[in-house]
């Protein structure tokens, strides 16, 4: 990890859970967001965490939603946002449903929760060969880690080898998934005591102290996933107007910090994805 390195900005613009009554820019559709794509590219973006919804805008890991999104999004902004889907289970998937969601799609990259994909008890055969399926078809993971728990049983696996150790980027989660939940940026430090030497690392937090927490990444070596999945304030406590003023916001703390903001194609080069 290198504090000089450009940083990467992920926007996760929706999420499994909230609606529009949560607020009115939350993207929905593809064309909604596609738009968002667009605004949170010029903003500062390079990669867009997506997550869709079925026709009850109920989470959905279906495969031809995915292909839909997927194309109007690149309709919008070519190639010019990664396009990480989720695999989130939401107590809806089974692991074999995750899986078989990545095979159909081939996504270009793919965020991981180590608790759902390879929990501690279940079969490593699976989850070996699903990591390996990833790294022969070029297709990047983001493995998710929600505390110390995780960041060990990581570490665990990529030890005896269930991970690759090729090029490894993980996602903090800094805080949890609860109402009014906001983080605390002092949360920060005890997990990345645990965590091994990984290539990148990024971080997501809660609530209006999304932007301090960042910060503290940045000052640190790491990245950035911000955006109304888990976020929709401010610093100063104040409704984000959109997706693309929470991105704009990381840019310009990350050029005070004197670190340069990574295009996609940056991005796709430091994830090893060429």
């Amino acid at each position: 990890m290198s504090h000089n390195e450009a940083v990467m900005i992920a926007v996760a613009p929706n999420g499994a859970r909230k609606t529009q009554q949560d607020h009115p820019q939350l993207p929905i559709s593809p064309k909604e967001i596609a738009h968002t794509a667009a605004a949170c590219l010029d903003a500062g973006a390079c990669m867009l965490h997506l997550h869709v919804r079925d026709e009850n805008l109920g989470h959905s890991l279906d495969a031809q939603h995915y292909t839909e999104t997927i194309h109007a999004i690149r309709q919008q902004v070519g190639n010019e946002l990664i396009i990480q889907v989720t695999t989130e289970a939401v107590g809806i998937y089974s692991r074999e449903q995750q899986i078989q969601t990545v095979v159909d799609v081939r996504p270009e990259a793919v965020s991981l929760a180590i608790r759902e994909l390879s929990p501690a008890g279940a079969d490593e055969k699976v989850s070996a060969e699903f990591f390996s399926f990833l790294q022969r078809e070029y297709i990047a993971p983001q493995y998710i880690l929600y505390d110390k728990e995780d960041i060990l049983h990581f570490r665990e696996l990529l030890e005896r080898g269930i991970i690759p150790d090729e090029n490894i980027s993980v996602l903090l989660v800094l805080g949890r998934y609860t109402k009014n939940q906001q983080s605390d940026t002092g949360d920060l430090d005890p997990l990345l005591s645990f965590l091994p030497d990984v290539r990148h690392w990024s971080l997501c937090a809660f609530g209006a102290s999304e932007a301090e927490c960042m910060r503290q990444a940045m000052q640190r070596g790491g990245h950035c996933r911000v955006g109304f999945e888990n976020n929709l304030l401010m610093s100063d406590g104040s409704q984000a107007a959109d997706n693309a003023a929470l991105v704009k916001a990381v840019e310009e703390s990350a050029l005070l910090l004197d670190r340069t903001i990574a295009t996609a194609n940056d991005a796709r080069r430091m994830l090893g994805m060429y």
